[in-house]
């Protein structure tokens, strides 16, 4: 199979464009369930167990807190993943070595660095409101893997901007 056929580009078009759904979809439900809060604080503060521990506004204003976090991650999310979208398409078109996809890199490493940086407030965040009578477990803080990934973005970054230059170089050679 040759790469312009390769299965993976239309199947990874397509992911991302489903992410991009779900990702907005998620920012609305995210969106929806923060304000109900304030809409209807008793209730939501029984559905989420914590009426009646002498915590209760501290774990509740700490909950907000993160889903107001969550709503910052999805705009980081969609700012990621248009850039990716684009240089999937570039890479369908035969010419990924462009510049814009050495800047899209760049910017991609910026917003997983943030994204890092935001899990660690939301993790923080999570352990500030915790208590022994209302203990509260988030999945969020420092990720070794997530790390990685900001560092491995911006080198793919330099390779692109470099890869990029010796395009032009070649081609100026011709």
């Amino acid at each position: 199979m040759s790469r312009n056929q390769s299965a993976a580009l239309p199947i990874a078009y397509i992911a991302l464009r489903i992410l991009i759904v779900l990702n907005w979809v998620f920012g609305a439900c995210i969106l929806a369930l923060l304000l109900y809060t304030f809409v209807n604080e008793p209730w939501t503060m029984k559905a989420l167990g914590v009426s009646g521990y002498s915590d209760a506004w501290t774990v509740m204003n700490g909950m907000r807190a993160v889903a107001a976090l969550g709503l910052v991650s999805i705009v980081l999310n969609y700012a990621m993943l248009k850039r990716l979208l684009a240089i999937v398409l570039t890479v369908r078109r035969g010419d990924p070595f462009v510049a814009d996809n050495a800047y899209r890199l760049n910017a991609i490493a910026w917003v997983l660095l943030a994204l890092q940086l935001l899990g660690m407030v939301i993790g923080g965040v999570g352990k500030a409101i915790s208590t022994h009578e209302h203990p509260f477990h988030l999945d969020a803080g420092f990720s070794l893997n997530g790390w990685l990934a900001v560092i491995l973005t911006f080198v793919l970054a330099r390779v692109f901007a470099e890869g990029t230059l010796m395009r032009e170089d070649l081609e100026g050679t011709i």
